[in-house]
């Protein structure tokens, strides 16, 4: 069925958000395939050096450990420990998930400046792991800090 020229300008003129700040999104490519995102900022449109479109995401490169009653607070504390991920991904390369979190710190934590300078980055890592490790140990979203089995 091919469309008309008006119906073509119709079409293209809808653009469906996928990724909004917040939406949870589990990567399917690279090294960290198969892990969970949130997204910070979206481009649709792309930029000056990323000609495609592209998120800001923050993710958990390693998950935290099960713990027990029975273990002592040290070990519970370092079994809580996260390690994030910053990166700048392709829209083709995330799978959109339905669920979302609330992290209003994280906004302000990374931009596509924070990739020029590798300080920066640590610096961006280290508060997104504050942010995260505090909504761990608060017990909320807890299915976002299990690792996907499949």
């Amino acid at each position: 069925m091919d469309l008309d020229d008006g119906e073509t300008e119709k079409w293209e003129k809808v653009k469906i958000e996928k990724y909004k700040p917040g939406k949870v999104a589990v990567v399917l490519q690279g090294r960290h395939a198969g892990k969970k995102v949130v997204v910070i900022k979206q481009y649709d449109d792309g930029s000056k050096e990323r000609a495609y479109p592209f998120v800001l995401a923050a993710g958990i490169e390693r998950y935290p450990l099960k713990v027990t009653k029975s273990m002592g607070a040290k070990k519970l504390a370092k079994r809580s420990k996260v390690k994030p991920f910053i990166k700048v991904i392709n829209y083709n390369h995330l799978m959109p998930t339905r669920y979302a979190l609330e992290l209003e710190g994280l906004k302000g934590a990374v931009s596509t400046e924070t990739f020029k300078e590798v300080s920066q980055r640590e610096d961006a890592k280290k508060v997104i792991k504050k942010l995260l490790e505090e909504r761990y140990a608060s017990g909320k979203n807890r299915w976002f800090f299990q690792p996907l089995r499949f």
